[in-house]
C-alpha cells in the first residue's frame, strides 16, 4: 500500500474513531440555555396569566415578560461532542451536574422542588403588590410541616396558626425558630396556638378566633446541638380578592417579581410600561425585596431575542449580567418592587437618561 494512501487511511480511523469517542464517551455535565418568556400581561395557553376577581381592574399594555432557563434533565447523559459544543456556543452554558443536581438530586425531587418555590412565589408577588398599593393583607405564622417521629407529632398540626412561644408574641415565622433554640435540648416548649380546624371554621365565617390552646413539647437535639421540636414554620395569607396565577410548566421562584409588577399593573390605572417591552427576573420576598436568580446571562439573551428594550435586573445580579449584555437591551437595576415601579414609571414617561443600570465591577 502507497505511503500516501496509507496515511490517508490512519487519519480516516483517527477520525472515526474520534467522532466515535466524542459520541460515546459521556462526561458530567449538564447544559443551561434561553428558555421560553412570558407576559405577564397577556395569556399564555390561551387564557389570561393574571387573572383577578373581586376588584376592579384596568385595561394594559406593553409587556412585564418573566424569563426562563432551560435546563438538562437530571438523567440525561451529555457527551464530550455535545459539551464541546455547548461550550463553544455564545448562547448556551455548560456547567458541571453537581451543579443543578447537587448530591444526587433526582429529576423527580427537582421538580418537586421548584414546583413547591414557584408556588410561594406566586403567594409572595401578590402580598407584596397588595402591600405597594396599600391594599389589606393579613398574614399569620402557622406550622407548614410536623416531621416524623419528632417532639410534635401528635401535638402540633400543619395549618395551626401559632400566636405564641413561651408566652411572646410570634410575628414571623423566623421568630418560631429563634424562640425554640434559646432553649437547651430536653427543655419543654410552650406553643399557644389556634387548631387548625377552629382557625379555618372562623376564616370562614369571617371572623377572628377568640380561643387558644397551650400545648407543652419537650425539645430534642438536633445534629448540630441545637433545641428542636419537629415543625417548619410557614406564613399564610389571607387576600381581600381573588388572584389567580396560571402558568403550567414553569418551576422555581424567579418569577415573583415580575407577577408582582404584572399584579400592581392590573391594579392600578393607566399601565406601568408606557406600551414599552420590559423583561426581568428576581425572587420577591413579603415585603417586596427583590433577590438574585441563577442563570441571568440566559435570560437577558432569551428577552432581547423576544423584543425586550428593558430587562429588570436583581441588583446581586448586575455584575455578571453588564458582563455580556445583549444588543440593544438595557439592564436596569433593582433591589425592590418600589424600585422596579420607580423605574417603570421613568420608562413610560421616556426619562430614562437616569435609570439605574447594571454596570461591571472594577
Amino acid at each position: 500500500m502507497p505511503r500516501r494512501t496509507a496515511t490517508m487511511l490512519a487519519s480516516t480511523l483517527m477520525l472515526i474513531a474520534l467522532l466515535c469517542a466524542g459520541v460515546l464517551i459521556k462526561v458530567p455535565y449538564s447544559e443551561m440555555s434561553p428558555g421560553p418568556t412570558v407576559n405577564t400581561l397577556g395569556d399564555h395557553g390561551g387564557e389570561p396569566v393574571l387573572q383577578i376577581s373581586g376588584h376592579k381592574t384596568y385595561p394594559t399594555t406593553g409587556h412585564l415578560n418573566m424569563t426562563t432557563v432551560r435546563v438538562t434533565s437530571a438523567d440525561y447523559n451529555m457527551n464530550i461532542a455535545e459539551a464541546v459544543y455547548g461550550w463553544m456556543a455564545h448562547d448556551n452554558i455548560v456547567v458541571p451536574h453537581d451543579t443543578l443536581y447537587p448530591n444526587g438530586k433526582t429529576e423527580q425531587q427537582s421538580s418537586q422542588e421548584n414546583a413547591e418555590e414557584f408556588s410561594q412565589s406566586q403567594e409572595s408577588a401578590k402580598v407584596a403588590a397588595l402591600r405597594e398599593l396599600n391594599l389589606p393583607v393579613k398574614s399569620q405564622v402557622v406550622v407548614s410541616t410536623v416531621f416524623k417521629n419528632s417532639p410534635a407529632e401528635g401535638k402540633l398540626h400543619a395549618g395551626d396558626v401559632i400566636r405564641k412561644v413561651d408566652g411572646t408574641p410570634v410575628k414571623e415565622m423566623t421568630d418560631v425558630a429563634e424562640l425554640v433554640t434559646k432553649h437547651k435540648p430536653g427543655q419543654d416548649v410552650v406553643f399557644s396556638l389556634v387548631p387548625v380546624k377552629e382557625a379555618a371554621a372562623a376564616e370562614k365565617a369571617g371572623k377572628e378566633p377568640t380561643r387558644t390552646q397551650d400545648v407543652k413539647i419537650t425539645t430534642e437535639k438536633a445534629k448540630d446541638g441545637r433545641a428542636i421540636v419537629g415543625i417548619q414554620a410557614g406564613t399564610d395569607h389571607t387576600f381581600p380578592f381573588t388572584i389567580d396565577i396560571k402558568l403550567a410548566d414553569v418551576g422555581g421562584p424567579s418569577a415573583g417579581l415580575m407577577f408582582a409588577l404584572g399584579i400592581v399593573d392590573k391594579l392600578t390605572p393607566g399601565d406601568l410600561t408606557g406600551g414599552n417591552f420590559v423583561a426581568g427576573t428576581g425572587t420577591i420576598e413579603d415585603n417586596g425585596k427583590v433577590g438574585p436568580i441563577g442563570g441571568i446571562g440566559m435570560k437577558t439573551v432569551g428577552a432581547r431575542a423576544k423584543g425586550a428594550k428593558y430587562f429588570l435586573t436583581p441588583k446581586e445580579n448586575c455584575a455578571t449580567a453588564a458582563k455580556d449584555v445583549p444588543d440593544g437591551l438595557t439592564l436596569v437595576k433593582v433591589d425592590s418592587i418600589d424600585d422596579a415601579v420607580d423605574s417603570l414609571d421613568d420608562i413610560r414617561k421616556g426619562d430614562t437618561a437616569d435609570l439605574p443600570q447594571c454596570t461591571v465591577k472594577k
